[in-house]
C-alpha cells in the first residue's frame, strides 16, 4: 500500500505507544525510521519497528524514559538515554552540542544507556541546519572479530560525517564497518543463495560462502581479506563509545534481532565543529566548494548523500510503498 511519510509515520508512532513508550519518545523514534525508509535506508527504517515493538514489551527498552544531560565539563557533555530508544536522546545530544558549539567553537556529547540509533548522519542534519560540521559513532552488539580473531567483539559500529554547504545539500557520509552490511547475508539466506568469500566467518570461525553459517558467525571488517584497518577502525569507535564515555561494549549487549536478552546499554558520540571559529564560516563555505568541483572534475562522481536526497524528495511527493503484512506486523500484541 501507498502510505505518505506523515500518515506512516504516526502510524509507527500510535504502535509504538500502544507497546508502552512516551509520545515524545514514540514521535521521535517514528520520525527517524520514516526519514530512513525515505532515503532507501530500509535496514533502519520500517523493518525496525515490529523489533522495537517487541524490545518495548520485553522490557529490553524503557517505554517511559525520558533522555537527560547527566554530566557536563565544558564543552564535553553526557546525556544518559535512560535505557529508552535511542532517538530522543540521539536528538537531545545533537541539540546541545550545536548550542555549545556555537558558544566555544566545538562540542563533544556522548549518548549512554542506549539501544539501536538508525540512521547515524540522520542525527547530525540539524548541525548541517546550523552551518556546522558534525561527525557521528556508534557501537552495536558484537557482530565482527578483532584483526586476526574469529569471535565476535566489535559491532558494525557505523561512522558518520555531515559538511554543510552555502546554497546546496551538504554532504552526508555514513558507512559502517563491516565489509557488507548483515543485511545483504540476511537477504541470500532467505533465498538460499551463497554470499562471496570474504563476507564472513561461520561459528568456527572458518572462511564461509554459506549465508546461513554466516548469520550464525560473524561479520568480516570493511577490508579484511587484506588488510586490518576496518577493524583498527572499529577498535576505535568502540573504545570512543565505551571506555571514553561509560557505554557498554558491543560483546557486552544482546543482539538486536533477538526478542530476549538484555538492555545494550550502548552509545554514541557527537562531535559538533563551528567552522566560523577556524577557517571562518566564508572560508569554510569557499574551500568545500573548490574540494567538491574538482571532485566533479571526473563525470562518474557522485557527491556522499546526493541519492540520498534525491529519493527522500520523492518520498515526500510520492509516499513509500509499505507492505500490508509489515503494516500488520505493528498490531498490539494479542
Amino acid at each position: 500500500m501507498k502510505m505518505t511519510l506523515e500518515a506512516a509515520a504516526q502510524r509507527i508512532a500510535a504502535a509504538l505507544q500502544a507497546a508502552g513508550a512516551t509520545t515524545a519518545m514514540a514521535t521521535s523514534t517514528a520520525r527517524a525510521l520514516v526519514l530512513a525508509e525515505s532515503q532507501g535506508q530500509s535496514g533502519h527504517g520500517l523493518s525496525r519497528v515490529a523489533q522495537y515493538l517487541t524490545h518495548l514489551r520485553n522490557g529490553r527498552v524503557v517505554g517511559s524514559a525520558v533522555a537527560r544531560v547527566s554530566r557536563q565539563k565544558g564543552a564535553a557533555l553526557l546525556v544518559d538515554a535512560c535505557e529508552g530508544l535511542a532517538f530522543p536522546a540521539c536528538e537531545l545530544a545533537v541539540a546541545e552540542a550545536v548550542r555549545v558549539a556555537g558558544e566555544q567553537g566545538v562540542a563533544l556529547v556522548g549518548v549512554i544507556n542506549s539501544h539501536h540509533c538508525g540512521v547515524v548522519v540522520d542525527h547530525l542534519r540539524v548541525a548541517a541546519a546550523a552551518g556546522m560540521v558534525g561527525l557521528g559513532f556508534s557501537n552495536s552488539p558484537a557482530a565482527m572479530p578483532a584483526a586476526g580473531g574469529r569471535h565476535p567483539v566489535f559491532g558494525t559500529n557505523p561512522v558518520a560525517a555531515v559538511f554543510p554547504r552555502r546554497d546546496a545539500d551538504p554532504l552526508l557520509i555514513d558507512l559502517s564497518l563491516s565489509e557488507v552490511a548483515r543485511g545483504k547475508v540476511m537477504v541470500a539466506a532467505k533465498q538460499g543463495k551463497p554470499i562471496p568469500p570474504g563476507w564472513a566467518l561461520d561459528a568456527a570461525g572458518l572462511p564461509t560462502t554459506d549465508a546461513q553459517a554466516a548469520l550464525g558467525g560473524s561479520m568480516l571488517p570493511l577490508g579484511a581479506v587484506s588488510s586490518p584497518k576496518g577493524a583498527m577502525l572499529a577498535l576505535v569507535v568502540e573504545l570512543l563509545v565505551s571506555a571514553v564515555i561509560g557505554a557498554n561494549f558491543g560483546f557486552e549487549a544482546s543482539s538486536f534481532f533477538v526478542d530476549e536478552g538484555n538492555r545494550p546499554h550502548l552509545g554514541q558520540l557527537f562531535v559538533v565543529i563551528d567552522p566560523g571559529a577556524l577557517a571562518g564560516r566564508d572560508g569554510y563555505f569557499e574551500r568545500v566548494e573548490v574540494l567538491i568541483a574538482e571532485m566533479l572534475g571526473d563525470d562518474e562522481v557522485r557527491l556522499p548523500g546526493a541519492r540520498r536526497e534525491a529519493l527522500r524528495r520523492l518520498a515526500e511527493a510520492e509516499g513509500i510503498e509499505v507492505a500490508e503484512a509489515l503494516v500488520a506486523s505493528w498490531a498490539p500484541a494479542a
